[in-house]
This record gives structure tokens, sequence and C-alpha cells, in this order.
């Protein structure tokens, strides 16, 4: 292999790398709109662990390591507001829900509002003040920012 070959590589690689790694940081912890609409129907979840307002739904699986800590700001998130429940669903034992869902990363957490329609989608640990500020908007509720 030639010298100049082998410096772009040597380059090219690990620049390669590390725009990748900040583009995928980047998209994870980030509220986005939903497409699923009928998404309570399909979670087999029973009426009483729905919110009146909206539902957070963790997916979760047994060897997550950052899924307790983020079920644990999704509850203190959802005490904070009148009619907003946290559900935790173990993928482990639902996989069928990893398919319709198009789980590919654990925890992803789904925003439902008070129809039971999925309103936002979020993918790794989600970022506290977005979630707050998306229920919110679904709750009508008014903060003055800190």
């Amino acid at each position: 292999m030639d010298w100049p070959a082998a410096l772009l590589a040597a380059v090219a690689l690990p620049a390669g790398a590390v725009a990748l790694g900040l583009w995928w940081r980047s998209r994870t912890g980030r509220v986005a709109a939903a497409s699923d609409d009928s998404a309570l129907d399909d979670l087999g979840l029973a009426p009483a662990a729905i919110g009146s307002s909206a539902t957070l739904v963790q997916f979760s699986t047994e060897y997550c390591s950052r899924c307790p800590s983020t079920a644990r700001q999704l509850a203190s998130i959802a005490a904070d507001y009148a009619g907003v429940r946290h559900v935790e669903l173990d993928l482990t034992r639902r996989p069928d829900l990893a398919d319709r869902f198009r789980i590919l990363q654990t925890p992803t957490t789904l925003i439902l509002d008070a129809s039971g329609a999925a309103s936002a989608r979020i993918g790794g640990v989600p970022d506290a003040h977005a979630v707050r500020r998306h229920l919110d908007t679904l709750t009508g509720r008014s903060r003055v920012p800190s």
C-alpha cells in the first residue's frame, strides 16, 4: 500500500466515525413527532394505567442499563402533572411490541395524548425539559421558565 492512501485511510476512518457518533448523539433523547395514531389499542394497557391528560409509555428490557434511571425520571415528571401517568413495558416479555412499534433501542418512550394516540416518540434517554415542554402543550399547562 502506498503512503498517501494509507494516510488518507488513517484520517478518513476516525473522522467518519466521529461524524457518525455526533449525528447519533444529536438524534438521541429528542422529542420527535410520532407517526402512529392507534398506539393505545396495540399496547393492551388497562384503563386504570392510562392518564386522563397524557401517558408516558416507556419501553425497556431487563438488561437495559439506562432504563431504571429513565423510569425514575419519567415517573417524577408524570407526578408533577395532574392526569399524566407513567407506564413501563418490558420488551423482554413482550417482543411483539418491539416489532409493532419498531423499537430499535431502549429506552424508547411514547407520549400518548388524552385520546391514546401517540403524539411524540423519544429514542434513548429523554431530555426532561423537552418532555415537560411537550406535556405542557398537551395538558395546556403554562409555566414560567426557571
